[in-house]
């Protein structure tokens, strides 16, 4: 299985965040808490969930 995938959840607001950080969670697709998207797992997104993991849930699938 080379192509793994994530689940990824926004399960905190971004109302308070710093304005870099509302960007990354709204260029990963998310835009309401509770929704969720499946983004591949590759560097790229690791670093946007680095920046902004705990506003996330993240599952491998």
């Amino acid at each position: 299985m080379a192509d793994k995938k994530l689940k990824i959840t926004l399960v905190k607001s971004t109302i308070g965040a710093v304005p870099k950080n509302k960007a990354t969670v709204r260029a990963m697709g998310l835009r309401k808490i509770g929704k969720s998207v499946i983004l591949p797992d590759n560097d790229a997104t690791r670093g946007q969930i680095r920046q902004v993991g705990f506003m996330l849930k993240v599952e491998e699938i």
